[in-house]
C-alpha cells in the first residue's frame, strides 16, 4: 500500500544520470584542487609584471569579486534598512496630524448626528430619570 506523503514534503522530480564507471585499470582521473584562499591579514599583493595564465587569472577575478560582494552585502543590507526606517519614520510624522485632523472631523460629526437623531427621537417628552437638570 502506496502513502501519498504530505504536500509539504519535498519529492523528487529530476533523474538524475550517473557517469559511466571508469574501466577497469584505466586512470582515474586527477581529484580537482582546492583553490586556497590566505586571510585578508596574509594576503600579498601581485607584482604588476606577473604573468598568470587565464585560468589563475580567472581564479583571482572569481576571489576578489567573491570577497568584494560579501563586505557590500553587510554594508548593503545595514544601509538600506537604516534608509528605510528613516523613510518609514517620516511618512509616520506627516500621516500622524492629517489623520487625528480626520478621525476628530469624523467624530465631531458622528457625535453630532447621534445627537441630533436623539433630540428629535424624544422630542417633548421627559427624561425617563426625573425631571432634574443635567447641568
Amino acid at each position: 500500500m502506496q502513502r501519498t506523503p504530505p504536500r509539504f514534503v519535498p519529492t523528487l522530480t529530476t533523474v538524475l544520470e550517473l557517469p559511466p564507471e571508469p574501466a577497469p585499470g584505466a586512470e582515474p582521473l586527477p581529484e580537482p584542487v582546492a583553490l586556497a584562499v590566505p586571510e585578508p591579514s596574509q594576503a600579498v599583493a601581485l607584482d604588476p609584471q606577473a604573468l598568470l595564465s587565464e585560468a589563475d587569472a580567472f581564479r583571482l577575478e572569481e576571489q576578489l569579486l567573491h570577497r568584494v560582494l560579501q563586505r557590500i552585502d553587510l554594508s548593503l543590507e545595514e544601509r538600506v534598512s537604516d534608509a528605510v526606517s528613516v523613510a518609514v519614520q517620516q511618512q509616520l510624522d506627516t500621516m500622524i496630524p492629517r489623520l487625528r485632523g480626520e478621525i476628530e472631523t469624523v467624530l465631531r460629526a458622528l457625535v453630532s448626528e447621534a445627537l441630533a437623531q436623539e433630540l428629535s427621537d424624544n422630542t417633548g417628552s421627559t427624561p425617563a430619570f426625573g425631571a432634574q437638570s443635567l447641568g
